[in-house]
C-alpha cells in the first residue's frame, strides 16, 4: 500500500507547491511511483511547477465521480512514474466532500507509492477537507516569525485531526536573515516541535524553473534541486544529512 502525505503549510508564500513539485519528481526519479494532486482550487499552480500545464486534462472531480484515478491522472512526459492530478474549479471543489476524497485517497494507495496532496495555505476548510485523508504531513514553513507560528500552529491543527506523522521542511533558508534576527533552525525546530526533515537554501534556479515549466529535478542537479532529493530520500528512511554542507 502507498502513503498519502499532506503538503501543508501556515501561511502563504513558503514555497509549499514547489515542495510538493520538487519532492514528487525526486521521489519518481528514485523509482517510486508518484502522484502529485493539487488540492488547492483556487490558486492551481502545480501544474507549472512540474511543467504539465499542457496535460492537466482532468481534475480530481472526475475520479470522485467514478474515474479510475489512472485514467484521471497524467503522466509526466520526461519523469517517468510522476503522475499528476489537477484541482477542479471553486464551485466543483465546494460539493466535494471528505468522505469521497478519502476514497480517491485509498485508491491512490493502491495504485502509487506515494501521494503527495497540494493543500491550500493556513488551517480554513481546505486545509482540513485535504489532512483529514492524508497517513502523514509535510509542514512547510520559512524562517520568519510569521511562517513559523503558522508552521506550530498547523501542527496543532493536525495533532487534533489525528495526522501525528508529521515531518518540517525549512525552505527558503536565507542565511543573512538568520544572523540579523538571531534565530536558528533548532529554535524552529523546538517552537514548532516537529521533526526536520530537509533545509533547503534560497536559491534563484528555483523560480526560473517554475518559469521554464520545468521539474526543479530537470532543470538543475545543484542547490535546492539537491537539497529536496535529501528530504526525499529520509522521507523513504534512509540516512542521509538533511543538507550538504555546501548550500551550492
Amino acid at each position: 500500500m502507498g502513503k498519502v502525505i499532506a503538503v501543508v503549510s501556515g501561511k502563504g508564500g513558503t514555497g509549499k507547491t514547489t515542495t510538493v513539485g520538487a519532492i514528487g519528481s525526486c521521489l519518481a526519479v528514485m523509482g517510486h511511483r508518484t502522484l502529485c494532486v493539487d488540492c488547492d482550487s483556487g490558486l492551481r499552480n502545480l501544474d507549472l511547477t512540474l511543467g504539465m500545464s499542457e496535460r492537466a486534462v482532468r481534475d480530481y472531480s472526475d475520479v470522485l465521480s467514478g474515474a479510475a484515478i489512472t485514467e484521471a491522472a497524467s503522466e509526466h512526459p520526461e519523469v517517468p512514474g510522476l503522475w499528476f492530478l489537477s484541482a477542479p474549479s471553486v464551485s466543483a471543489a465546494r460539493e466535494a466532500d471528505v468522505g469521497a476524497l478519502a476514497g480517491l485517497a485509498e485508491s491512490a494507495r493502491e495504485a502509487f507509492d506515494f501521494c503527495l496532496l497540494d493543500s491550500p495555505a493556513g488551517i480554513g476548510p481546505g486545509f482540513r477537507f485535504t489532512a483529514c485523508c492524508a497517513d502523514a504531513a509535510l509542514i512547510v514553513t520559512t524562517g520568519d516569525a510569521a511562517g513559523i507560528r503558522g508552521a506550530q500552529r498547523v501542527s496543532q491543527e493536525l495533532d487534533g485531526l489525528g495526522v501525528t506523522e508529521q515531518r518540517l521542511i525549512v525552505n527558503r533558508v536565507d542565511e543573512r536573515q538568520f544572523r540579523r534576527s538571531g534565530m536558528t533552525v533548532d529554535d524552529i525546530i523546538d517552537i514548532t516541535g516537529v521533526q526536520l526533515i530537509g533545509l533547503v537554501y534560497e536559491d534563484r534556479r528555483v523560480p526560473l524553473a517554475a518559469n521554464s515549466e520545468k521539474a526543479l529535478v530537470l532543470y538543475e542537479r545543484s542547490g535546492a534541486a539537491v537539497q529536496f532529493l535529501r528530504a526525499a530520500q529520509r522521507l523513504c528512511g534512509e540516512r542521509v544529512d538533511v543538507s550538504p554542507t555546501s548550500k551550492r
